[in-house]
Order: structure tokens, then C-alpha cells, then sequence
């Protein structure tokens, strides 16, 4: 995966109805926990291939939780402490 990749791997992994989410200074979770156990067993291949489809990330951590805190899916979220 590479830089220009991020906000494109983000629209995906959202599209699939899971609360990806920057923690600022931590790291980003995908979120598909929340999901309830049928819809969970729907998105499980679809994050799979997504993630297939973009390859190696962790180089990227620092990265993909910036730009998702930068557009408001961050814990906490903005204007709340």
C-alpha cells in the first residue's frame, strides 16, 4: 500500500458498514468488533479482500491515523474530551 492509497482504503472499509477509527497517537481499528455476529460473517470476506487488495500497511500506521482523525473518524471524536 502506498500513501495515495489511504483515503481510497478508508471509502472501503467504511463502505462495508465497519467504524474505522483513528486513535491519535496509538493507531486506527477497523471496527468490524461492533458489528453485530450475522453482519460480522457478511464483511469478514469483504475486509479480507480489501485487505488482499491493498497489501502491506504497517509502514503506513502513523499515516492512515492522521488522515482519519484529519476527517473526523477519530476517538475521541473531535470537540469531545
Amino acid at each position: 500500500m502506498k500513501s495515495e492509497d489511504i483515503p481510497a482504503f478508508v471509502e472501503e472499509v467504511a463502505a462495508t458498514g465497519c467504524n474505522i477509527t483513528g486513535i491519535a497517537g496509538v493507531g486506527y481499528i477497523v471496527g468490524d468488533a461492533d458489528l453485530p455476529d450475522g453482519q460480522l460473517e457478511e464483511v469478514m470476506p469483504k475486509l479480507s479482500a480489501i485487505t488482499k487488495s491493498y497489501g502491506k500497511r504497517d509502514h503506513l500506521l502513523e499515516e492512515i491515523t492522521e488522515y482519519l482523525v484529519s476527517i473526523g473518524r477519530s476517538y475521541p471524536l473531535p470537540g469531545v474530551h
